[in-house]
């Protein structure tokens, strides 16, 4: 799977948030979903880097999360589930990247996706973060 010819992501970005979602698990994911959608939601720009088992949060069916099964009680207990947040960060103009060695890794077809997700590597995500926040989760 070929990556991406790498765009510049924002012209500006300073004050600008870049998370880097190394884990596989929901709890981790639920939580860089969160920290984008409200970064976004007062005006930060976001870039969303999803490495390793980490890759299956930006997948169409994120069910290859662990315990991705807690969402419901998430929901639950009013707090935004997993699909509202990350419809958020897409409708905020977040930018996700989906790592391609964390894709093989995960054994993730890259057109499992969802639309708008770019596959990329290190490189891509260390020049789009350059002068943002850099948050790891």
């Amino acid at each position: 799977m070929p990556v991406e010819d790498f765009r510049p992501v924002d012209a500006s970005p300073a004050g600008g948030l870049a998370i880097l979602l190394l884990d596989g698990g929901y709890e981790r994911a639920h939580y860089a979903f969160v920290l984008a959608a409200g970064a976004l939601a007062v005006d930060r720009p976001v870039v969303l880097f999803a490495a390793g088992q980490g890759v299956h949060a930006l997948a169409r069916d994120w069910n290859g999360l662990r315990e991705a099964g807690r969402d419901a009680g998430v929901q639950a207990s009013g707090v935004a589930g997993f699909d509202t947040l990350r419809a958020a960060v897409r409708e905020l103009d977040g930018v996700l990247l989906a790592c391609e060695s964390g894709l093989r890794i995960a054994g993730l077809p890259a057109d499992a996706l969802l639309s708008g997700v770019r596959v990329a590597g290190i490189p891509t995500f260390l020049d789009a973060a350059r002068g943002r926040q850099i948050i790891s989760l």
